[in-house]
């Protein structure tokens, strides 16, 4: 309550003290009033201070007629001669009334003596001298492209130094899609420019609006002045990394090293910083093993290898990659890369035997099939395009099948397996890559027997030369055949052929073992008896069918000393080796007194005889011929001779173990006609003795003859069926001299032999083991066929 009646009477107060003061200020200051525009030149009269308030002008210097500042450069001053206000400097209205629309400047003029205080006014009028200016030249706006349309963003207004309708009046904006204009005004503080958003923004199509807004005052013509707005389109992330390309394709070479640049892929992103930046990775389905091939720089994009690429493992390859920004909630786009691997020659041919027989017959046709070869090589094209070979100088071949890749090991002549049983065959499969690659294996084809191959003999024909006297059931010599085929085709047995034909008849005495081919002698053979002989061996194998071959075994009976000599002559009545001789006492010396004749049934240096004297009654008057065995006179006889003298004649061979026989000689001294008549009996006795001799003599060399022609027939057979030289032949000596001797010559391989009886070849010598028997002659053949000569001599 109180402080309610108070309040009226300081109001009162109040209102009395303001009339009070504007009473004094207008009778101080309002007595006269000027304008004048502002930027007047210095000296520019302003008004006649002294005319208007009436002063007298010639007192105006004696009073100090002044105008008081406090300003040390006063605007105005008045001239103390006439009383006019002049403008001491350039006046700008902006700088002494900023910021007032009404521009009175308040001067102070003093006159002295007395002292009178007169106010004139001064109003500056403003002329249109500043344009409008922004605080900046130019700005920056950050506006997020996520702002909706009508968002308005409120500009720096322009300000103009001037006053009045010469300040700021308008704005302009430079014409654009996304911004307009909108003006406020708001009185004394002017108009102020807004910036309205008329369209969505997108960073992504246009990321800065450079925009121009303009001022203008009121004045005629208007100044402007101008400001440019940068409109920077703030990003949000709207949108996902763009890859480059919409296929990515390469092709990759296998067995590429690790590390090798597959391809780099390349993404963008229209979002600006982290919303913009781009991180490459593959996706989630990519499987483990995709990601122990290959690898991926997050930061460029680069696919690198990473692991061995392997094109006949896999020739394509398709991998998801995805390309992500880092925005707060990130987004990102996939896409797939196809890698397709090209192939290197890297594998060599691989040969695989599907079906094989190790063993074929030999008696197989040209064209079996031996095995089937089937050939791959991973690669592909040239590369996997195989060419197969095989060993040279097989009876082989390799035989293209109708299937690809397929071949048939094949005969291609026939074979033998006695020149080959078995064949080590290399397949060389070699591919057309550059370089090639080739591979080889080794498979090994036996051929089978297949019995094809009769027994052979070792020899043929076979002789043998067997010692007579031998033990019966002996083995005495042995035949051997061989067969080329194997197992039992090649298992052979021995027979004799026992046909009963004549030239096998002495085949009974023998037997064979029909393994080992050794033959036995059934009786014991006797060369005096029996020479030689043949027979035919049979050789058979164990193969279905069984194959045989023949050979002729060719014996020869070697001769043994069991054969004494037998005297021939003299033979007495009573059987006994004793002869008498009568002879002429007058015979001359050299005289034949007889011949003693003896024979042998061995041969060679068995039936060599040689004769000696062992008993003579006088050793001067008698000579044996050690050779021929006749009987001479070494001299004449006298009267003091015996009328009779008894000699004892050996006769023995030439055997290891020599065989002898004796006779004895009478030789009778007689008287010449005594002689003549004796002789005369004794002749006729002598000529029956002879006549029985003889006949002897031609039923030995009959015998002979028939066995040297069956000889010689034989072995002329022999020698047309077997190149071996080898000939035996018997010849009679025609000239022989009473003792029976036999000389046979033979061939064996390179050498010749020859029995001999008592003329023996000068170059001959004995062959060690022969007992004496058998010589070794020179070898005196020429180039052409040789003839062997068999020689029969008998001693008469």
């Amino acid at each position: 309550m109180e402080q309610r009646r108070e309040n009226p009477r300081t109001a009162r107060g109040h209102l009395f003290g303001c009339v009070f003061a504007v009473f004094l200020w207008s009778v101080a200051s309002a007595q006269i009033r000027y304008s004048i525009s502002e930027e007047v030149n210095e000296g520019t009269v302003v008004g006649n201070i002294a005319k208007d308030l009436g002063l007298d002008k010639s007192t105006l210097s004696d009073r100090k007629y002044r105008v008081v500042s406090s300003n040390a450069d006063p605007l105005f001053h008045v001239n103390q001669n006439d009383g006019i206000l002049y403008v001491s400097r350039k006046i700008d209205r902006e700088e002494v009334c900023p910021q007032s629309s009404t521009c009175l400047i308040h001067l102070k003029t003093v006159l002295e003596n007395p002292l009178e205080v007169h106010y004139v006014g001064v109003e500056v009028l403003d002329i249109n001298d500043h344009a409008p200016s922004f605080p900046d030249k130019e700005t920056t706006l950050d506006i997020s492209e996520s702002v909706l349309p009508g968002a308005r963003i409120q500009l720096k207004a322009s300000r103009d130094t001037d006053s009045g309708h010469f300040s700021v009046q308008h704005y302009k904006l430079t014409d654009s899609d996304h911004f307009r204009l909108e003006i406020k005004d708001k009185g004394e503080d002017g108009k102020i420019p807004i910036l309205v958003v008329k369209k969505s923004l997108d960073r992504e199509t246009a990321g800065r609006h450079s925009l121009l807004l303009t001022a203008l005052d009121g004045g005629k013509p208007p100044k402007s002045g101008e400001m440019n707005i940068i409109v920077n389109v703030l990003d949000i992330n709207d949108n996902a990394p763009v890859f480059s390309k919409d296929v990515y394709s390469v092709m990759l070479y296998e067995n590429a090293p690790v590390g090798t640049t597959v391809i780099q892929v390349n993404a963008s992103d229209l979002d600006e910083g982290s919303n913009g930046e781009v991180v490459y990775a593959f996706t989630n389905s990519i499987s483990q093993r995709l990601l122990n091939l290959f690898d991926i720089n997050p930061s460029t994009g680069e696919i690198t290898v990473k692991g061995l690429i392997d094109y006949e493992e896999k020739d394509r390859y398709e991998i998801e990659i995805q390309a992500m920004d880092r925005g707060f909630a990130p987004l990102a786009t996939e896409k797939s890369v196809i890698i397709k691997i090209v192939d290197v020659n890297d594998n060599a041919p691989e040969i695989e035997v599907t079906s094989f027989s190790n063993f074929i017959p030999e008696d197989s046709r040209p064209g079996t099939t031996v095995a089937l070869i089937s050939v791959n090589d991973l690669d592909s094209g040239l590369n996997g395009k195989v060419i197969c070979s095989l060993s040279v100088d097989v009876p082989f071949a390799l035989s293209p099948s109708l299937q690809d890749k397929m071949y048939s090991l094949v005969t291609k002549s026939p074979l033998d397996r006695e020149k080959q049983s078995h064949y080590d065959l290399t397949i060389t499969a070699k591919d057309a890559g550059q370089p090639p690659l080739s591979s080889e294996k080794t498979i090994s084809v036996v051929v089978s027997d297949v019995n094809d191959n009769s027994p052979e003999f070792s020899l043929s024909p076979y002789t043998f030369y067997v010692t007579e006297g031998n033990n019966p059931g002996a083995s005495v010599f042995s035949v051997k055949a061989f067969d080329r085929d194997e197992s039992d085709n090649a298992l052979i047995s021995y027979h004799i052929l026992r046909d009963g034909s004549q030239e096998n008849k002495l085949a009974s005495f023998l037997n064979i073992n029909s393994e080992n081919g050794d033959i036995l002698a059934l009786k014991s053979f006797d060369f005096e008896t029996l020479k030689t002989f043949q027979f035919q061996v049979v050789a058979s194998d164990s193969g279905t069918p069984s194959l045989s071959s023949n050979v002729t075994v060719n014996v020869f009976i070697l001769d043994q000393n069991d054969n004494a000599p037998v005297i021939l002559y003299p033979v007495s009545s009573n059987g006994s080796a004793e002869g008498v001789e009568e002879i002429p006492r007058n015979v001359n010396a050299g005289h034949l007194v007889t011949k003693v004749r003896a024979y042998d049934a061995d041969i060679g240096y068995n039936g060599w005889l040689l004769f000696s004297l062992q008993e003579v009654t006088d050793h001067s008057l008698f000579a044996l011929d050690r050779y021929t065995g006749q009987i001479r006179t070494l001299r004449s006889f006298t009267e003091t001779d015996e009328a009779e003298h008894k000699l004892l004649i050996l006769v023995k061979d030439n055997g290891n173990v020599s065989l002898s026989a004796t006779a004895t000689v009478i030789v009778k001294l007689v008287e010449p006609k005594e002689a003549f008549a004796a002789s005369d009996v004794k002749s006729a006795a002598k000529d029956d003795e002879e006549n029985n001799v003889t006949f002897y003599l031609m039923i030995t060399l009959g015998s002979v003859s028939v066995l040297f022609l069956i000889s010689i027939i034989v072995l002329i057979a022999m020698q047309c069926s077997k190149t071996t030289d080898y000939t035996s032949k018997y010849l009679q000596e025609t000239n022989y001299d009473g003792t029976l001797c036999h000389s046979i010559q033979y061939r064996s391989g390179d050498k010749r032999y020859m029995l001999v009886g008592p003329r023996m070849s000068i170059g001959s010598t004995i062959v060690p083991g022969s007992n004496a028997n058998t010589l070794v002659l020179p070898d005196r053949r020429r180039a052409s066929a040789e003839v062997s000569k068999y020689l029969t001599c008998m001693l008469i």
